[in-house]
């Protein structure tokens, strides 16, 4: 006996021997395909399918297949509910119709909640005006071998309904999130939220006219963000490769290929610690746009989630936790110093290294002495300033030092054409008027390189490569990149972002 066999429960060993007895009795429990022509809420939609005596005696047969998860048996006959990919529906069955084997001895004695069956006959009305489908032919199509976790509703003394055994258990649904669709099927409307978000996304920048392409997720030098990478080996190259921590790079190189615009949805990878916001593994697209700046980027970018929001709800605001967020374009610009100034009354424009780390300690900001002035600045607005930040709003114009790919302020001193956008407190979009001058990017990715030599382990390597594709020439180019978890989150009204991903990174069991 092996050792999985010995930790059985009671319930597995019992449904274990039904599916024994069906083999014995020539019962395939594993049937190779099910014709389905119709699922529960076409059923419930369509009234011409209701047959009835008088008025409509001919109405087409149905084919429906789903999972049992409750059922009243009543002698003969009996009721029980199926659960498809589109809802519920309720299934009547009887001896008289199906069979006195495959009533009394498949579907009463070897069938159990959870299985997965095929159901053939027509749609009528019960008494209680409840669209159900009269079973005249009945398959089971997936013997279970687990119990499904059911939850169980009463009613209280005081009528109130009170639910008992939910699969409720976070941690539990995110390691099962197989059994959480189940059981919880509203979860299913997240991911079809999520899907609808990513659909207009698309449909937006089509319209636009621009093309969306495929680049390596498997990098020799990863690039585009400040982040660590995770490192994976080339058996037959002998050499390392990074997971990409964003694709920004490839995608300015098809824009020096002579593409005007190109986006990626792309899932990245980031080393670095998991938190209600953050997975190692995420989604976000990349748009790129020759001939423009980042003024035109925000504002395609306001018109495009201003599109998502209404077609995912109706308007363009937006419920999410206790706030009601409105993505009506336009949306407030503050640049980036003024918004630390405002909360702060601390003003680091023109601050040296040594003067800003003061003013961080000053701050009770925490800072490693390896930080230099653009991280010392993120530090400082991730504490002072984000959080507060609710509706949809551009943060504009940030240090040279905290933007390497960015072109440079075409009027203020220091800073650079770059926006983030912060919603319900957190980043969800970052974007530059991407550096087009080769010199100066080399200067800057050079910095990043002494950077990382000091000690900052997310500061950006040289890519050459790269440098030699804006030797080439790129256009001037606007770029942008958008979380699409983070955005999941907010227009699904979702606390966690493990909630919009069907599988979140999890500590081993």
């Amino acid at each position: 006996m092996s050792q999985n066999e010995l930790s059985l429960s009671e319930q597995e060993e019992i449904r274990r021997e039904k599916l024994t007895q069906l083999l014995e009795m020539g019962v395939n429990p594993y049937p190779y395909e099910f014709d389905v022509t119709h699922t529960s809420e076409e059923i419930k939609e369509k009234p011409s399918l209701i047959r009835d005596e008088e008025s409509n005696p001919d109405t087409e047969t149905v084919s429906i297949a789903g999972r049992i998860m409750t059922r009243r048996i009543m002698g003969k006959a009996a009721f029980f509910n199926l659960q498809d990919s589109e809802g519920n529906i309720q299934v009547y069955i009887s001896r008289d119709d199906v069979g006195v084997e495959e009533y009394n001895t498949v579907f009463k004695k070897m069938v159990d909640i959870g299985d997965i069956v095929g159901i053939k006959g027509f749609v009528f009305k019960t008494r209680t005006g409840e669209t159900t489908v009269h079973a005249e032919h009945f398959e089971l199509l997936t013997k279970t071998l687990r119990p499904i976790p059911i939850p169980k509703e009463v009613v209280n003394e005081d009528g109130e309904k009170v639910i008992y055994d939910a699969f409720a258990d976070k941690e539990l649904r995110y390691r099962q999130r197989y059994v959480d669709l189940i059981v919880n099927p509203e979860v299913r409307d997240t991911f079809r939220k999520r899907t609808q978000l990513v659909q207009t996304m698309r449909n937006v920048m089509n319209d636009a006219g621009y093309l969306e392409v495929e680049t390596p997720i498997l990098q020799p030098l990863y690039g585009g963000a400040a982040a660590r990478p995770f490192v994976t080996h080339h058996n037959t190259l002998d050499m390392d490769l990074y997971l990409r921590i964003a694709n920004e790079l490839y995608l300015k190189r098809l824009i020096v290929g002579g593409f005007d615009g190109v986006y990626e949805f792309s899932k990245d990878f980031r080393n670095e610690g998991l938190s209600r916001f953050h997975n190692p593994e995420f989604t976000q697209v990349e748009l790129y746009v020759a001939y423009k700046d980042y003024n035109w980027m925000m504002d395609f970018t306001e018109k495009m989630i201003e599109q998502v929001a209404i077609d995912m709800h109706g308007s363009t605001k937006v419920k999410c936790g206790e706030h009601e967020i409105d993505f009506k374009a336009p949306w407030p610009r503050i640049p980036l110093l003024d918004a630390i100034k405002n909360e702060t009354g601390k003003d680091l424009s023109g601050m040296s290294l040594d003067e800003m780390k003061a003013t961080a300690k000053e701050l009770h900001v925490e800072i490693d002495e390896s930080y230099g002035k653009g991280k010392i600045i993120d530090e400082i607005f991730g504490e002072y300033v984000e959080s507060k930040l609710i509706q949809p709003t551009f943060i504009i114009d940030y240090p040279v030092e905290m933007s390497p790919l960015t072109k440079k302020h075409r009027s203020k001193e220091g800073l650079v054409e770059r926006f983030e956008c912060i919603c319900n407190g957190k980043e969800i979009a970052n974007a530059y008027s991407e550096l087009n001058d080769p010199i100066d990017q080399r200067e800057r990715l050079e910095e990043q390189a002494s950077l990382r030599a000091d000690g900052d382990d997310e500061a950006m390597t040289i890519d050459e490569d790269f440098i030699r594709a804006l030797e080439y020439g790129m256009p001037p180019t606007a770029g942008i990149g958008i979380g699409i978890d983070r955005l999941s989150m907010i227009m699904t009204d979702s606390e966690s972002i493990r909630d919009v991903l069907f599988f979140p990174q999890m500590k081993p069991e």
